[in-house]
C-alpha cells in the first residue's frame, strides 16, 4: 500500500489540528509533519521528504505566495495544495496562487456550527486531491487506447465523425489544473474566433465570476461569467457559475443559457457531463467539445453524447495535465478524436473550427456579433497577461 505523505504549513494551530484530523480519517495519507510559517516549512521538506504539501495563504513573515515561490524554485514537481477562504479575497488569492504554481487548492469551512462538519466537509474535497496529485506525481505514465483504437464495447457503435462537417460551438470542460490551462488557451483564440465558446470549470462561487473576468482581461474574446438568458454568439465565452449547472436551450433562433441547481453529477456542480449533453442535443454534429486537465471521470458520458451525435472530442494529454484524470478516462474510453498537448490547443481549435467551415453560429445573428467583439483599443492593450494569471509557457 503506497502512503502519501503530507506536510501541513499554516500559522493556525486549530487549521493545523484540524487537518491533520481530517486527513487521518485515510490510512493511505500520512501526516509526517506541522509548520506555523514559511520559513519553518521550507525547512521541514527536507527533513520529512514530503508527498504533498498544503499551504495556507496568509501567515505571518513568509507569506504563502513567498513560500510557494520558492517551493516551486525549489522542488518543481512537488504538489501543493492551497488551503484558503470562501471570500472575494480569498478568492483572488488563490487565482494568484494557482497562477504561482500551486497545484490546486481547497476552501476552509464556514459557518458549519459543528467540528464533525467541518472535518466531512474537509476529508470529501481534501483527500481525493491528495490522492490524485500524489499519483500524478509518483504513477509512471499510464497507457491508454490511442483515439483511433477499436472502442470499448459501451462506445463501440459511436460514428466517427466527418472530418468537413461545419463546427458552431466549442465546449470547454476541465478541473484540477484547469484555470492555468485556460489561460493557456482562451488568450490565444483569434479576436474574430467564429464560434460561441462555453466552459465548464469546477469551482465555487464567486471563484468563477474572478476567474472569467481575469480571462477576459487578458483575452481578445468576450468572456462572462454565465447568467440566465445569455446568448451565445461568436467570439464570446461564457463560464459557468458555481454551484450551478450550466446548460444550452434553442429559444427560436437564438442559443441561450440556462441555470439550475439540479443534483451535482459526478460530485459535481457545475457538471461537464450536464453541459456537454446540452450542447449535443442542441448543436448535434456541430459541437467541437473539448476535456482538459482534471481528476475524476466528469466530461466522459457528455463526450459520448456529443459523439454520437456526429460532434468531435479533444482532450489534453497527459504529460502537459496536472491531473489526468478526466481527459484519460475520455481518451480510455475511445472517445477522443485526437489527444493534444496544451501549448498545441489553441492553433489545433482554430484549425478545426475554420477549417470544417463555420458560419453564424445557431443562436447568433450577423447583428449580435459587432457588440461582443473587442477592438483592439478595449480597455488595454489585447493580449497583455493579467498581474498574477500570466499564460502558460
Amino acid at each position: 500500500m503506497n502512503i502519501h505523505r503530507v506536510l501541513i504549513i499554516d500559522d493556525s494551530v486549530v487549521i493545523r489540528r484540524v487537518l491533520s484530523e481530517a486527513l487521518k480519517a485515510d490510512p493511505t495519507i500520512e501526516v509526517v509533519g506541522h509548520a506555523a510559517d514559511g520559513r519553518i516549512g521550507l525547512s521541514k521538506i527536507t527533513q520529512v521528504q514530503p508527498d504533498l504539501i498544503t499551504l495556507d495563504i496568509e501567515m505571518p513573515g513568509l507569506s504563502g505566495f513567498e513560500t510557494l515561490k520558492e517551493i516551486r524554485k525549489l522542488y518543481p514537481k512537488l504538489p501543493v495544495i492551497m488551503f484558503s477562504t470562501l471570500t472575494e479575497k480569498g478568492a483572488a488569492a488563490t487565482l494568484d496562487a494557482l497562477a504561482l504554481g500551486a497545484s490546486d487548492y481547497v476552501t476552509k469551512p464556514s459557518n458549519t456550527g459543528s467540528l464533525d462538519v467541518t472535518l466531512k466537509r474537509i476529508r470529501e474535497e481534501l483527500i481525493p486531491k491528495v490522492k490524485a496529485l500524489c499519483a500524478r506525481s509518483s504513477i509512471p505514465s499510464l497507457t491508454v487506447p490511442k483515439p483511433n483504437v477499436k472502442q470499448p464495447a459501451a462506445y463501440a457503435n459511436i460514428p466517427q465523425r466527418r472530418p468537413s462537417a461545419r463546427i458552431e460551438v466549442l465546449a470547454i470542460g476541465t478541473s484540477t489544473g484547469g484555470p492555468n490551462a485556460l489561460s493557456a488557451v482562451l488568450p490565444a483564440l483569434s479576436r474574430d474566433f467564429p464560434v460561441p465558446i462555453v466552459v465548464t470549470q469546477h469551482m465555487p462561487p464567486l471563484f468563477t465570476r474572478l476567474l472569467a473576468e481575469r480571462l477576459d482581461r487578458e483575452s481578445q474574446i468576450r468572456i462572462r461569467e454565465g447568467i440566465s438568458g445569455g446568448v451565445l454568439v461568436p467570439g464570446q465565452a461564457w463560464i459557468a457559475p458555481g454551484d450551478h449547472h450550466m446548460v444550452l436551450e434553442r429559444q427560436g433562433t437564438a442559443v441561450k443559457l440556462s441555470l439550475n441547481q439540479e443534483p451535482p453529477e459526478n460530485s459535481c456542480r457545475p457538471a461537464v457531463d450536464v453541459m456537454f449533453r446540452s450542447v449535443a442535443n442542441v448543436y448535434g454534429a456541430a459541437a467541437l467539445a473539448v476535456v482538459m486537465t482534471g481528476m475524476g471521470s466528469d466530461g466522459v458520458r457528455g463526450s459520448a453524447e456529443v459523439r454520437e451525435r456526429g460532434g468531435a472530442v479533444i482532450v489534453q494529454d497527459e504529460a502537459s495535465s496536472v491531473v489526468w484524470g478526466m481527459p484519460g478516462q475520455v481518451a480510455a474510453a475511445g472517445l477522443a478524436d485526437r489527444i493534444v498537448p496544451l501549448e498545441e490547443l489553441a492553433s489545433e481549435i482554430e484549425r478545426r473550427v475554420r477549417n470544417a467551415g463555420t458560419g453564424p453560429s445557431v443562436g447568433a445573428t450577423k447583428q449580435q456579433e459587432p457588440e461582443n467583439k473587442k477592438s483592439p483599443a478595449d480597455d488595454r492593450a489585447v493580449g497583455q497577461p493579467v498581474v498574477g494569471l500570466p499564460r502558460a509557457e
